[in-house]
């Protein structure tokens, strides 16, 4: 391919790259308006990308050959991958190294047991709140992990997407709203990233709430928190949460979720720590249906 080609197909390809990304997908606000062009306008990537509307404009149409950094910062703002930013360079004439994949997170075992040994419920999650590890009180107190697959075992996505989860959370959307927020840090730290980019175009579209969080650009760490919920088998519960950064891998955070001494709430972890050991947390979902959430621990259903 001929120096003139290269540079017509690399304008080519970054026109069909903004072409499949929405204003949603890199955080710009819509306003509800028929577009005339799909995916993002050339200015809209030009203001990403901080650079002029006729430089981008010329870049596209192949009349001007950009530098190694411009390439890279384009590259961030269309959210290529590891295979299309290669190909990007490779059509620019450019040399880099290639990034290494990310290799997917597992826990080990010295983290499971003190997972299984806790007396409280505690998850550990992953890259994009994904969802490696759990012990049995934390599937009895929000949904059987055991029986989702691994693209379904994502905090975020279960939040906006499970009907039961949604059920759990009283002020479901504070807590869906922090998600997003951790989901927006998670995407400054990590802005290539496809999986990321796969789950917030999904819940893009599945949730308006989604939407309007991910355009306003809230951003938090996760740290620290109390959330309330509404048990199908134990009724209501207060619960603080706190992570603890893993000192093995850093993208791998322990939540654990305990209640304050001598309340209900308390009481209530308990009598839910006693029912796992003699049933399934499957059994607590199925529950659901034959128990008030509002009327506080009861007989439980006969297994």
């Amino acid at each position: 391919m001929g120096k003139d080609a290269k540079r017509s197909e690399l304008g080519q390809f970054l026109k069909a790259r903004r072409a499949g990304l929405t204003p949603a997908d890199v955080g710009l606000p819509t306003d509800g308006t028929h577009r005339r062009v799909p995916g993002l306008r050339r200015e809209e990537v030009a203001q990403l990308a901080s650079m002029s509307v006729q430089y981008y404009t010329r870049v596209e149409q192949g009349r001007l050959q950009a530098s190694a950094p411009v390439l890279a910062t384009l590259a961030d703002v269309l959210h290529l991958d590891d295979d299309q930013r290669t190909y990007l360079l490779e059509l620019a004439g450019k040399q880099t190294p290639r990034r290494p994949r990310a290799r997917a997170q597992q826990v080990n075992p010295q983290t499971q047991r003190l997972l299984d040994a806790l007396d409280a419920p505690a998850i550990v999650l992953g890259r994009r709140m994904d969802i490696l590890a759990w012990n049995p009180l934390a599937a009895a107190l929000l949904t059987d992990f055991s029986q989702l697959t691994e693209k379904q075992r994502n905090y975020a996505r279960l939040v906006f997407s499970d009907s039961e989860m949604k059920r759990r959370y009283a002020g479901w959307e504070r807590v869906a709203a922090d998600c997003v927020a951790f989901l927006r840090m998670e995407a400054a730290r990590r802005p290539g990233d496809p999986r990321l980019r796969e789950l917030v175009g999904e819940l893009s579209i599945e949730d308006p709430h989604f939407r309007q969080w991910w355009a306003a650009h809230d951003v938090a760490a996760q740290t620290v928190g109390t959330k309330k919920l509404l048990h199908p088998l134990v009724g209501e519960l207060t619960l603080d949460w706190e992570t603890f950064a893993s000192t093995t891998d850093p993208d791998q955070q322990l939540v654990v979720w305990t209640a304050a001494p001598g309340t209900a709430s308390e009481e209530n972890l308990a009598f839910l720590a006693s029912w796992v050991t003699t049933h399934s947390p499957g059994e607590a979902d199925d529950a659901d249906a034959r128990a008030d959430p509002h009327a506080g621990r009861g007989t439980p259903p006969a297994s």
